[in-house]
Protein backbone atom coordinates (compact mmCIF):
# COMPACT_ATOMS: atom_id res chain seq x y z
CA UNK A 1 0.00 0.00 0.00
CA UNK A 2 1.23 3.23 -0.82
CA UNK A 3 0.77 6.53 1.48
CA UNK A 4 0.22 9.91 -0.07
CA UNK A 5 2.98 11.55 -2.01
CA UNK A 6 4.26 7.79 -2.55
CA UNK A 7 5.92 6.18 -5.60
CA UNK A 8 6.63 2.92 -6.61
CA UNK A 9 10.18 1.75 -6.35
CA UNK A 10 10.37 0.95 -10.43
CA UNK A 11 9.25 4.28 -10.54
CA UNK A 12 12.05 5.89 -8.67
CA UNK A 13 14.73 3.65 -10.40
CA UNK A 14 13.67 3.66 -14.15
CA UNK A 15 14.61 3.64 -16.84
CA UNK A 16 16.79 0.67 -16.35
CA UNK A 17 19.17 -0.85 -19.76
CA UNK A 18 16.92 -3.76 -20.66
CA UNK A 19 19.30 -6.75 -22.18
CA UNK A 20 18.42 -10.27 -23.06
CA UNK A 21 19.83 -13.43 -21.50
CA UNK A 22 20.96 -16.24 -23.78
CA UNK A 23 21.16 -19.67 -22.45
CA UNK A 24 21.28 -23.00 -23.53
CA UNK A 25 20.82 -26.53 -22.08
CA UNK A 26 19.52 -29.83 -22.17
CA UNK A 27 16.03 -30.65 -21.90
CA UNK A 28 13.21 -33.13 -22.24
CA UNK A 29 10.56 -32.45 -24.91
CA UNK A 30 8.22 -35.04 -25.72
CA UNK A 31 9.91 -37.73 -24.48
CA UNK A 32 13.53 -37.08 -26.18
CA UNK A 33 16.29 -35.46 -24.85
CA UNK A 34 17.27 -32.01 -26.73
CA UNK A 35 19.33 -29.08 -26.40
CA UNK A 36 18.05 -26.53 -26.37
CA UNK A 37 18.63 -22.26 -26.60
CA UNK A 38 16.47 -19.64 -25.41
CA UNK A 39 16.57 -15.58 -24.91
CA UNK A 40 14.89 -13.49 -21.93
CA UNK A 41 14.53 -9.71 -21.27
CA UNK A 42 15.53 -8.60 -17.73
CA UNK A 43 16.19 -5.32 -16.17
CA UNK A 44 17.54 -7.02 -13.16
CA UNK A 45 21.28 -7.35 -14.02
CA UNK A 46 24.99 -5.21 -12.86
CA UNK A 47 28.29 -6.50 -12.06
CA UNK A 48 28.67 -7.31 -8.70
CA UNK A 49 32.70 -7.76 -8.47
CA UNK A 50 35.58 -6.26 -10.32
CA UNK A 51 38.16 -8.20 -8.95
CA UNK A 52 37.27 -10.70 -10.19
CA UNK A 53 34.67 -9.64 -12.45
CA UNK A 54 31.38 -11.09 -12.05
CA UNK A 55 28.08 -10.06 -12.79
CA UNK A 56 24.84 -10.62 -11.44
CA UNK A 57 21.21 -11.30 -12.75
CA UNK A 58 18.31 -11.73 -11.43
CA UNK A 59 14.72 -13.62 -13.44
CA UNK A 60 11.67 -14.51 -12.70
CA UNK A 61 10.72 -17.80 -11.08
CA UNK A 62 8.51 -18.77 -14.27
CA UNK A 63 10.87 -17.69 -16.47
CA UNK A 64 11.92 -21.24 -18.81
CA UNK A 65 15.40 -19.51 -18.97
CA UNK A 66 15.90 -20.58 -15.40
CA UNK A 67 15.96 -24.27 -16.07
CA UNK A 68 18.44 -24.07 -18.27
CA UNK A 69 21.08 -22.10 -16.75
CA UNK A 70 20.61 -24.30 -13.41
CA UNK A 71 21.34 -27.23 -15.78
CA UNK A 72 24.66 -25.66 -18.18
CA UNK A 73 25.55 -23.27 -15.20
CA UNK A 74 25.95 -20.53 -18.01
CA UNK A 75 24.47 -17.68 -19.67
CA UNK A 76 25.25 -14.65 -21.76
CA UNK A 77 24.15 -10.40 -21.19
CA UNK A 78 23.62 -9.37 -24.61
CA UNK A 79 23.04 -5.19 -24.46
CA UNK A 80 20.87 -5.01 -27.48
CA UNK A 81 19.54 -1.97 -29.34
CA UNK A 82 17.11 0.44 -29.26
CA UNK A 83 15.97 -0.53 -32.96
CA UNK A 84 15.45 -4.13 -31.62
CA UNK A 85 13.09 -3.13 -29.23
CA UNK A 86 10.19 -4.81 -30.66
CA UNK A 87 12.35 -8.07 -31.02
CA UNK A 88 12.79 -8.23 -27.20
CA UNK A 89 10.13 -7.28 -26.00
CA UNK A 90 8.47 -10.16 -28.00
CA UNK A 91 11.03 -12.75 -26.48
CA UNK A 92 9.65 -11.35 -22.88
CA UNK A 93 5.70 -12.44 -24.20
CA UNK A 94 6.72 -16.04 -25.38
CA UNK A 95 7.18 -19.04 -22.83
CA UNK A 96 7.98 -22.41 -22.51
CA UNK A 97 10.19 -24.43 -23.74
CA UNK A 98 8.31 -25.57 -26.58
CA UNK A 99 8.70 -22.96 -28.14
CA UNK A 100 11.97 -21.69 -30.61
CA UNK A 101 12.41 -18.11 -29.28
CA UNK A 102 15.40 -16.91 -31.80
CA UNK A 103 12.99 -17.78 -34.32
CA UNK A 104 10.30 -16.67 -33.41
CA UNK A 105 11.11 -13.31 -32.69
CA UNK A 106 13.48 -12.94 -35.65
CA UNK A 107 17.08 -13.06 -34.03
CA UNK A 108 20.18 -14.45 -35.03
CA UNK A 109 22.20 -17.02 -32.29
CA UNK A 110 25.75 -16.99 -32.82
CA UNK A 111 28.36 -19.43 -31.03
CA UNK A 112 30.10 -18.36 -27.67
CA UNK A 113 33.72 -17.27 -27.65
CA UNK A 114 33.92 -18.94 -23.96
CA UNK A 115 31.28 -20.78 -23.39
CA UNK A 116 28.74 -23.87 -24.79
CA UNK A 117 25.90 -21.17 -25.40
CA UNK A 118 24.98 -18.88 -27.68
CA UNK A 119 24.48 -15.45 -28.03
CA UNK A 120 22.42 -12.77 -29.81
CA UNK A 121 24.23 -11.86 -33.29
CA UNK A 122 22.37 -8.58 -32.92
CA UNK A 123 23.47 -7.21 -29.83
CA UNK A 124 25.54 -4.09 -29.78
CA UNK A 125 27.83 -6.38 -26.46
CA UNK A 126 28.00 -9.09 -24.63
CA UNK A 127 29.77 -10.65 -21.36
CA UNK A 128 29.29 -14.36 -21.33
CA UNK A 129 29.18 -15.95 -17.99
CA UNK A 130 29.95 -19.46 -15.95
CA UNK A 131 27.43 -19.13 -12.69
CA UNK A 132 28.98 -19.74 -9.53
CA UNK A 133 25.97 -19.23 -7.11
CA UNK A 134 22.03 -18.86 -7.34
CA UNK A 135 19.90 -17.47 -4.75
CA UNK A 136 16.08 -16.87 -4.57
CA UNK A 137 14.96 -13.78 -3.66
CA UNK A 138 11.61 -12.94 -3.42
CA UNK A 139 9.92 -13.70 -6.83
CA UNK A 140 13.21 -14.32 -8.76
CA UNK A 141 16.28 -16.26 -8.52
CA UNK A 142 19.88 -14.48 -8.79
CA UNK A 143 22.50 -15.84 -10.38
CA UNK A 144 26.27 -14.52 -9.58
CA UNK A 145 28.71 -15.49 -12.29
CA UNK A 146 32.16 -15.19 -13.08
CA UNK A 147 33.21 -13.16 -16.35
CA UNK A 148 34.80 -15.45 -18.72
CA UNK A 149 34.68 -12.91 -21.93
CA UNK A 150 32.90 -9.51 -22.83
CA UNK A 151 33.02 -7.60 -25.79
CA UNK A 152 31.78 -4.47 -27.25
CA UNK A 153 30.85 -5.15 -31.05
CA UNK A 154 29.35 -1.81 -31.86
CA UNK A 155 28.58 1.28 -30.63
CA UNK A 156 25.15 2.39 -30.64
CA UNK A 157 21.66 2.98 -29.06
CA UNK A 158 20.83 0.78 -26.14
CA UNK A 159 17.75 -0.58 -24.91
CA UNK A 160 15.85 0.92 -21.68
CA UNK A 161 12.61 0.01 -19.96
CA UNK A 162 10.36 2.73 -18.68
CA UNK A 163 7.48 0.89 -17.60
CA UNK A 164 4.73 -1.41 -19.12
CA UNK A 165 6.01 -2.03 -22.99
CA UNK A 166 7.38 1.55 -22.68
CA UNK A 167 10.86 2.10 -23.70
CA UNK A 168 13.47 5.17 -24.42
CA UNK A 169 17.21 5.01 -25.60
CA UNK A 170 20.35 7.45 -24.33
CA UNK A 171 20.90 10.39 -25.74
Amino acid sequence: MMLNGEISMFDILNPRQTVLISCSGNDVLMGKEVVKDNITPTDCHMPCSFDPMYYAIALHKERYSIKLIRESKMFIVNFMPYEKESEVANAGKKFGGHIEKFDEVFLTKEESDTLDCVRVKEALAYIECRVIEETVVGDHVMFIAKVTHSYEKNKGKRLFHLKGGEFTTTV
